[in-house]
């Protein structure tokens, strides 16, 4: 198709652009506006245009357009965006999770060969090509269900070599995947227990060695860091984030999964973002809510530890933004389904529709330093995904049981379910 030519989706149901909404605090459902009768108009990559399909329809009479038509009774909005996912992995821990509902605790089942040392040893012994090809298929399932962006994290290497083969197996996908793949360096995930090493040690090797080959060959520009007993203490984490940051990296903290304290050294870091918080509390919610750290809620592993939710309602209350991501991983949240799991954390959490959907479009765009896309609107990317409902409260009514009967990325259709009308 020439460069010249227009693609005219449409007409919707309802499309619903998230536009002119706030990026911090609390959404009511009537500030979600869905446009009747609405279409979206694309050139190449991006949005041209949005509106009124009839009125879009005459005023591109004069301009190179193919007109692709939606099953009647449809609803669109933007592509969903999963900003925190681990699906650079090898092998299974399902013989955890077994374990973990038999009541052993996370020590136990450490102690007993599972746990993240587990998934290291597997991811180790796996090449490049093999990552690449299980990050393939896992985005795959991601997009077919609308997620059109994808945050991957290393941090199953936990040594410089194994940290770049796997960020070059993202990146590797990356080019082959038609969804989109942000890469980040988790190196600082836990200790390796194969070496004698202490956090101020490793932290600094991960520093000196590996974070100037990344920038070297452009692998990733962002780092993440897990704040917690077990893993790294707030003094060596802040100190990491702060190098960091001025090596040229952007930054994440896995905050307050268990105990408070993540969040405190993701707003001092000036980090972009603060994931899990499943501990935080009034004190941390405050903090978050007068900064400009994105919370990322992570259901899918309060859903696989069987512990409470991310306190999503008291957070967007106290006017902090929220995101909401799958943490796809083999250990804890392997189911990945990132809408179902938005669902789900918003019937417990008494989100509204609006907010919900937020957390996984344009606030997610926001976690991730992305706001080219998250909302349909002239200049951002064309990245949608259609249902076939009438009603926009379908969707998560039906808890993300219902596949999207198209997914446009880049202006593209890369998928269309096979029953579609």
């Amino acid at each position: 198709m020439s460069t010249n030519t227009h693609i005219l989706y449409g007409p919707f149901e309802q499309l619903v652009t998230m536009q002119g909404l706030p990026v911090k605090g609390a959404i009511s459902d009537e500030e979600l506006s869905c446009t009747p009768f609405g279409g979206i108009l694309v050139r190449e990559d991006q949005i041209v245009e949005v509106g009124d399909y009839t009125a879009l329809k005459e005023s591109s009479q004069h301009l190179d357009v193919h007109y692709f038509g939606i099953p009647e009774g449809s609803v669109a909005l933007p592509g969903f965006i999963d900003a925190h996912t681990h699906i650079c992995f090898a092998g299974s821990r399902a013989k955890d999770y077994a374990a973990r509902n038999s009541g052993k605790s996370y020590l136990e089942i450490a102690e007993a060969g599972g746990g993240i040392w587990d998934t290291v040893q597997k991811t180790r012994a796996a090449s490049k090509d093999v990552l690449m090809q299980n990050i393939l298929a896992r985005a795959k399932v991601h997009l077919q269900q609308g997620t059109t962006t994808l945050e991957v994290k290393s941090g199953y290497g936990l040594e410089p070599e194994e940290e770049i083969k796997m960020l070059e197996a993202i990146a590797a996908a990356n080019l082959l995947c038609q969804a989109d793949l942000i890469s980040t360096c988790l190196a600082a995930h836990t200790l390796p227990k194969d070496r004698d090493t202490n956090e101020k040690q490793y932290l600094k090797e991960i520093l000196t060695e590996l974070l100037p080959v990344l920038k070297e060959k452009q692998l990733t520009d962002r780092v993440d860091i897990f704040v917690e007993q077990g893993a790294f203490s707030e003094a060596s984490a802040l100190e990491f984030l702060q190098e960091a940051i001025q090596l040229g990296f952007k930054a994440t903290v896995h905050a307050d999964q268990f105990t408070p304290g993540g969040s405190r050294v993701a707003v001092e870091a000036g980090a972009l973002s603060a994931d899990h918080l499943e501990a935080s509390g009034d004190t941390e919610i405050q903090l978050l809510a007068k900064s400009d750290v994105m919370a990322v809620a992570l259901p899918g592993a309060s859903l696989g530890l069987g512990c409470g939710f991310t306190p999503a309602r008291k957070l967007l209350d106290a006017g902090a933004g929220l995101a909401i991501a799958s943490d796809h991983n083999p250990g804890s949240a392997p189911m990945g389904r990132l809408l179902t799991q938005a669902a789900i954390l918003g019937a417990f959490e008494k989100l509204s529709q609006a907010e919900v959907l937020a957390g996984i479009t344009y606030r997610a765009a926001h976690a991730l330093g992305r706001e080219d896309r998250g909302v349909l609107e002239a200049g951002k990317l064309a990245d949608f995904c259609v249902y076939e409902v009438s009603d926009i409260r379908e969707i998560l009514y039906h808890q993300g049981s219902l596949s999207p009967s198209f997914v446009i990325k880049n202006g593209d259709i890369v998928y269309e379910r096979s029953n579609a009308k």
